[in-house]
């Protein structure tokens, strides 16, 4: 050593520790890059996302390269600092101690934790680049990286520790993929976000959840006689009908109301033979069907709207197919008017929403940003029937969750109107006021 120049010892230490580093960086750089992201680069063509991906899927090989290229190297360049001091202070015990503790703060400092954080910080950008120069050597070190996991995997399979690509593929539950969207920040349109969110709910509810409740639904009741079944139709907002004979759960089929409507041109008169005659069969679905799977059986089926029923075959309420998509893509625009639809509400500038006791809670929950409980009965007049037990009268209020509410009108032993008042401040558990 004492042939070599100070300089060149000093040069050479330099590019030990910026080599260290460099491996360093690479290692965390890969092991924290989204492959996702690369898989992405790769199909539009990124030869180096498909570089880095192929060295994904050889973990084990890549991490013997990388800890035997810095074992080698931070070997080196303790040895190289170690002759510099005693060339230069002479071999002593002190002299030693020294070398030892600034070759292991300089290798902690700049050949770790700062590249490691680094690497950390832009895993992508780095991965792509180091790949280039890591896959080449991978081939130059072949040789050396089987004999060392020859060891290695021996060692494994004494621990009973499977490796190989079926240990460290990545699957993600439809929490970890509902994680990802909502962490998409700007990367992801508002409305798009809010899409891809409804998509994993409809696997969580039933149709029984966006359905149109038995009291709520129009219908034609073939019963009645034909001049009230003309202004029915003629007033009727809605391209089809359920029609039923007597009493609802009675239902007859479905009636397409254009086909309806241009009966009434005819000079001839009109019976109920006439409607009955165009009827299709009506379409039945359990209440506890998933949304999803229903949407899917309406493909099947080339079906559009079907009637819910209950597990003794009363009809609990419908479900159409533009109730589901809206619940995919939100609310638009339909042939009912504005003013008519019952979950048109919102909060008023004093915190208050006078609300119908059939609307949904899940409606209530998404329009008025609350936590009202949906596990159990699905509309507001359910649920407080439920917490209080009896059939309140007016004035009577209590408070749940980030509200209290207050029943303004009682009809019919149902709650008809409620309020809700908005509170700062949430309180978990109902009391009664």
């Amino acid at each position: 050593m004492d042939a070599v120049p100070l300089w060149v010892q000093i040069l050479a230490l330099f590019l030990l520790i910026f080599l260290s580093a460099f491996f360093a960086m690479a290692e965390t750089a890969l092991m924290a890059a989204n492959r996702h992201r690369l898989r992405h680069l790769a199909k539009r063509g990124s030869k180096r996302a498909a570089t880095t991906l192929w060295l994904l899927d050889r973990t084990d090989k890549v991490l013997s390269l990388v800890l035997i290229a810095n074992t080698l190297i931070n070997a080196m360049a303790t040895a190289l600092v170690t002759a510099i001091a005693i060339s230069t202070f002479g071999n002593h015990e002190r002299v030693l101690t020294m070398a030892t503790g600034t070759v292991a703060f300089l290798l902690i400092v700049f050949a770790e934790i700062s590249p490691k954080v680094i690497g950390a910080t832009y895993p992508e950008r780095i991965a792509l680049t180091s790949s280039m120069l890591l896959k080449p050597l991978m081939a130059l070190a072949k040789p050396v990286i089987w004999f060392v996991n020859l060891f290695v995997s021996g060692l494994l399979k004494t621990l009973h520790i499977k490796t190989g690509k079926a240990a460290h593929e990545q699957r993600l539950s439809p929490e970890e993929l509902r994680s990802i969207v909502l962490e998409g920040g700007n990367f992801i349109p508002q409305k798009h976000k809010s899409i891809l969110l409804n998509l994993f709910d409809l696997e969580t509810i039933s149709v029984e959840d966006i359905m149109t409740p038995r009291s709520q639904v129009e219908a034609l009741n073939l019963a009645v006689p034909v001049e009230e079944i003309k202004r029915q139709l003629t007033t009727c907002y809605h391209n089809k009908l359920p029609v039923y004979e007597g009493e609802i759960n009675r239902i007859a089929g479905i009636l397409h109301v254009r086909k309806a409507v241009a009966l009434l041109n005819q000079e001839e008169e009109l019976t109920v033979d006439h409607f009955r005659a165009l009827l299709t069969p009506p379409y039945f679905i359990p209440e506890d069907t998933g949304v999803f799977t229903q949407l899917q059986y309406f493909q099947e089926n080339r079906e559009r709207l079907g009637i819910i029923v209950d597990e003794y075959g009363e009809v609990q309420g419908l479900v159409t197919l533009e109730d589901i998509i809206e619940e995919m893509i939100g609310e638009f625009t339909t042939s009912v008017p504005g003013a008519a639809r019952a979950d048109a509400f919102g909060w008023d500038e004093d915190g208050a929403c006078l609300l119908e006791g059939t609307t949904t809670l899940r409606d209530i929950n998404k329009r008025l940003n609350l936590h009202l409980p949906v596990d159990g009965p699905k509309t507001l007049n359910g649920l407080l029937l439920e917490l209080l037990q009896d059939i309140p009268e007016a004035n009577v209020s209590l408070k749940l969750g980030q509200c209290i509410i207050e029943i303004v009108q009682v009809q019919n032993q149902a709650i008809k109107v409620v309020k809700l008042i908005r509170l700062t401040d949430t309180l978990q558990n109902p009391s009664k006021i």
